[in-house]
């Protein structure tokens, strides 16, 4: 679907684009401007090369993500039940599922451009959001909106929402449902299960 794209429009960074350096609006558009350049020009992404698209999303994407924190909020109060060693392999595995959703997503720019909505951030803030919006051809916008906290001198992508649905909420869900019934190591199962076969996750529109 077109809209997976917004997911990771902004999320790209191309070499050189230092997280601290940046206010986290600005370090959104220089990534968006940056990832929209990278795909237009790489006609493999664009022709559905996903082996492609994951190795972009590897180099580029990963160190402006906080993991942890995110599969912990995905969790919510099942991450208190959770060993050390099932919290790495829980967090590796949302990782890759993620990665696979973010690649997926590349695959599929068509032409989208990006609007950026006014910023307001106070002096010593260390927890923002930043909103865009997606238009595309033929389609109706969608609302992109960034969440980000300030780790010492970075700032790192915590979660997403599309169209107001937040990504964490959306793992939440599903990830509670398999928790209730197979338990955490059930849903540690399904996590590799999906990861093994290639799945793409997708966030509910």
């Amino acid at each position: 679907m077109k809209w997976l794209f917004a997911m990771v429009a902004g999320l790209v960074l191309a070499a050189g684009v230092s997280a601290q350096e940046m206010s986290p609006d600005a370090l959104i558009k220089s990534v968006t401007s940056d990832v929209l350049d990278i795909v237009r020009k790489d006609k493999d992404i664009q022709s559905g090369n996903t082996k492609k698209a994951i190795e972009l999303v590897e180099a580029k994407v990963l160190p402006y993500f906080n993991f942890t924190h995110m599969t912990k909020l995905a969790l919510a109060r099942d991450w208190r039940n959770t060993t050390p060693a099932q919290q790495k392999i829980l967090t590796d595995e949302f990782h890759a599922l993620l990665v696979r959703t973010y690649s997926k997503a590349l695959t599929e720019y068509k032409n989208q451009t990006i609007d950026y909505k006014p910023f307001k951030m106070q002096p010593g803030d260390t927890d923002v959001k930043v909103r865009t919006e997606i238009k595309q051809p033929g389609g109706k916008p969608i609302q992109l909106d960034y969440y980000l906290e300030k780790q010492e001198r970075d700032w790192k992508v915590y979660d997403i929402e599309v169209g107001g649905i937040s990504l964490i909420l959306n793992y939440r869900e599903s990830f509670a449902n398999e928790v209730r019934q197979s338990g955490i190591d059930g849903l540690i199962q399904s996590l590799q299960a999906k990861n093994k076969s290639g799945e793409a996750a997708s966030v509910k529109k």
